[in-house]
């Protein structure tokens, strides 16, 4: 029997649109071997995930037209995030730095967020919140594009501990054991290469603990992160409270930490031999975090609610000079862990909710970003 023409090309598209489906069904990838070991948490797989696509321009305030109104909107155009639980470590989510991550430290999660967008948690792990407890920090993994592994620095109902969170949600402990205080806990992560994390400790309130080369309260250590029984390297010992890693963004690897001791509050040079004091404050102000930039080193001090900004030392010298506050009490209020964004601007997160006497607005906790200036040389 001949078909109609018009009928036959029905008939040749039907069959070509079920052999296409058939091609897709047989095709289709089985990610179930891959879940499986996201959730072991391996590093031996090769990575499937490509690279995204670059997001289209953020519009600019007039493109948006009217802001929003409400509780969780601040009207301080440098804020990308409110409405927050007190936060812990802060990273940027893109290049120009209009986008965060920033870990909740009091709920152990790790939130997406910009300005007027929405807010979504990419990773949460279960913490011990009392205290300085809780999400203290967490860095991307090196290879995040293809892994979508995060690491993180919790504390838990026994101790502190570095952990890797999987894509799937699944938490792996990698290096357990690090004391726990009723204080002290605040600590930081940095890594300095795929096989290198650098861990900073608080002294979990004892200060002996900080000086005893068998306890990891209190240090700075290297541990490689892939290892599935890491053996940590001291590098650094006698760190004090509030431990703030602040690594710098240029290629010279320079590392400087802030802490508050018994002594007073300092920034100090990391070095081969330990730390380098580069400034202190003997009132004890309660530095809470730092960032570094090409040109700038920036304390953040809580209790004083201000930032104290130096212009940062030449190669080979440690003077830096005396430093330019910048008051953030009617800004932003305490202002807890900070980042460099580029090497020009710097990120803040606040931590109101968590610190006496603060002036806690309906929109904290926030991320913004501000830029450091230090001295005639950066006016």
């Amino acid at each position: 029997m001949r078909l109609h023409p018009g009928a036959a090309r029905r008939t040749l598209l039907v069959v070509t649109a079920a052999a296409t489906v058939a091609t897709m069904a047989t095709s289709c990838a089985d990610f179930t071997e891959q879940d499986q070991v996201a959730n072991q948490g391996s590093f031996t797989a090769e990575p499937t995930m490509q690279p995204r696509p670059p997001a289209p321009p953020t519009p600019t305030e007039e493109e948006r037209g009217d802001p929003p109104t409400g509780p969780c909107v601040d009207p301080d155009q440098s804020v990308i995030a409110t409405c927050l639980a007190s936060t812990g470590g802060v990273r940027p989510a893109d290049q120009t730095g209009r986008t965060t991550y920033v870990a909740e430290r009091t709920t152990g999660k790790i939130i997406l967020s910009k300005r007027y967008g929405p807010q979504r948690t990419v990773a949460s792990a279960e913490v011990d919140a009392s205290g300085d407890g809780g999400l203290i920090d967490f860095e991307m993994s090196p290879t995040y594009v293809q892994d979508r592994m995060i690491f993180a620095l919790i504390t838990t109902g026994s101790d502190n501990r570095i952990v890797r969170i999987a894509p799937t949600g699944s938490v792996k402990p990698i290096l357990t054991g690090i004391p726990k205080g009723a204080t002290g806990n605040m600590g930081s992560i940095s890594f300095a290469s795929p096989t290198e994390l650098i861990v900073a400790t608080g002294n979990a309130g004892n200060a002996a603990d900080a000086e005893n080369p068998s306890s990891l309260a209190g240090k700075i250590f290297t541990i490689d992160p892939n290892r599935t029984d890491p053996k940590p390297e001291i590098r650094a010992s006698g760190l004090g409270s509030n431990v703030a890693l602040c690594p710098s963004s240029g290629a010279d690897g320079q590392l400087y930490v802030a802490d508050s001791g018994s002594a007073g509050d300092r920034l100090s040079l990391v070095g081969p031999k330990g730390l380098q004091p580069v400034w202190s404050w003997a009132d004890r102000p309660g530095v809470s975090g730092c960032a570094v930039g090409e040109s700038w080193i920036a304390v953040s001090i809580a209790k004083a609610k201000r930032i104290d900004t130096f212009i940062r030392p030449s190669a080979g010298s440690a003077s830096i000079g005396e430093p330019t506050p910048m008051e953030t009490a009617k800004t932003y209020g305490a202002v807890g862990r900070m980042t460099s964004v580029g090497g020009a601007a710097a990120r803040l997160a606040t931590i109101n909710k968590s610190t006496p006497g603060a002036n806690v607005k309906s929109f904290d906790d926030r991320v913004a970003i501000f830029q450091p200036k230090a001295g005639d040389d950066l006016r």
